[in-house]
């Protein structure tokens, strides 16, 4: 057992979906195991996600985006620039209350541009403790957003706040699949290191979902839902003749984000849909994933690990809208590897989707070699960090100099 473990401080901000608070969720129940966790959350938790036990929960006033990428209140208590005031004391005030040993940072400063004026008083005021300072992390998904005309701006601010506050960038992905190099690539040289944890993959602390099991059925999923819709009626329209010509079940997923105008509009589109299942959320969707034959859905990352987990004979539909290109192109690997079947997104229609399912049926998946052991590693090197060991940090499989 244990004792006196040091504090990490987990900030997450999910804006849109629910894909990074997920993967910090998974990656907290395995650091609790070495650390006392304090996580600071700055969004809605959905109602069927379970909260990783045994660390100190600290909900900021919640904020998200809407679709025109402006900051939105998510709490009925505060507008925006008052819920921004209480989140950056509450957050200085959790930094002087557990000193912490380590403070990981989700995304920022890849992303999060927008909570830069609570995250950099942060920093600053870790930098000033002296002996006492934390190490302060960065955990990062596989694969970024391609920003386009604006990407060397981006890049290059981020590098340098990367360079100013940062002790290392811990990149949840396989170096066989996706390098940051790829999509991040800055005017200037990174100082701090880049270790390649492998993929997080999901954990849960629910129960299971019960679906009793089926032959010859698929599941249809989009993550949190929020932008699910399309493939969703698509997918509604295409069940008549799925079930009339091959007698296939389905079941759909519309996650508790689904706009209430879009589960609304689903329901009455299901309605004596024959050999069609709805359902609103669920706590374990690996599980209905594992009672299904096939699986239809998105391409955020924690969707894909379950897939590598359960080895579903899947069919991607990555979501695709202005720059949001991280999904097709994690997509595009997956499939190259083999071990998933992709259909673009504006290929996207009920008959595309039909004979896509029709073709999932004859398709055997690679077996997949990538790493999935992301939250073990990621603990792994952040206690040999603080404890100073570093010729047994890295493996030359793992460490990066970026240049």
């Amino acid at each position: 057992m244990v004792i006196n473990k040091p504090t990490l401080l987990l900030y997450c901000q999910h804006s849109l979906g629910m894909g990074h608070l997920v993967r910090s969720f998974s990656l907290t129940r395995v650091l609790t195991q070495y650390f006392q966790v304090v996580f600071l959350n700055g969004g809605p938790i959905p109602d069927k996600l379970p909260v990783p036990q045994d660390i100190e929960m600290i909900n900021l006033p919640a904020l998200g985006m809407d679709d025109t990428s402006q900051l939105i209140s998510k709490d009925s208590q505060y507008t925006v620039e008052q819920a921004k005031t209480v989140r950056k004391q509450t957050i200085m005030d959790a930094l002087t209350h557990y000193q912490p040993s380590v403070i990981l940072i989700e995304l920022y400063p890849f992303g999060r541009k927008k909570f830069a004026d609570e995250l950099i008083p942060l920093l600053e005021q870790a930098q000033q403790m002296g002996a006492q300072r934390p190490a302060i992390f960065c955990s990062l998904r596989d694969i970024l957003v391609d920003r386009q005309q604006k990407q060397q701006v981006h890049d290059d601010r981020a590098a340098g706040v990367l360079n100013q506050y940062f002790d290392a960038v811990l990149v949840h992905s396989d170096p066989r699949f996706a390098q940051l190099s790829e999509s991040f690539r800055p005017s200037q040289d990174i100082q701090a290191e880049i270790f390649y944890s492998g993929f997080v993959s999901t954990n849960c602390d629910a129960q299971t979902t019960t679906v009793p099991a089926s032959t010859n059925s698929v599941l249809v999923s989009a993550g949190g839902g929020i932008v699910g819709m399309p493939l969703f009626s698509a997918a509604v329209i295409a069940q008549p003749l799925l079930w009339l010509n091959h007698q296939l079940e389905m079941t759909i997923v519309a996650g508790p984000f689904l706009p209430a105008e879009d589960w609304q509009e689903l329901q009455e589109m299901s309605e004596n849909v024959p050999g069609l299942t709805l359902i609103h959320a669920v706590s374990d969707l690996r599980a209905l994933m594992q009672q299904h034959d096939y699986s239809v859905s998105q391409c955020g990352y924690n969707t894909v690990m379950d897939l590598l987990v359960t080895n579903s004979k899947a069919l991607l539909v990555p979501f695709s809208q202005g720059i949001e290109d991280e999904q097709s192109n994690r997509a595009r690997r997956l499939q190259k590897l083999g071990v998933m079947k992709l259909l673009e997104a504006d290929q996207l229609s009920p008959e595309s989707l039909e004979q896509a399912i029709i073709q999932l049926q004859h398709f055997s998946p690679n077996t997949s070699t990538l790493d999935i052991d992301g939250a073990e590693n990621t603990a792994q090197y952040i206690t040999s960090w603080i404890e100073g060991n570093s010729s047994n940090r890295l493996t030359s499989t793992t460490r990066v100099n970026m240049s």
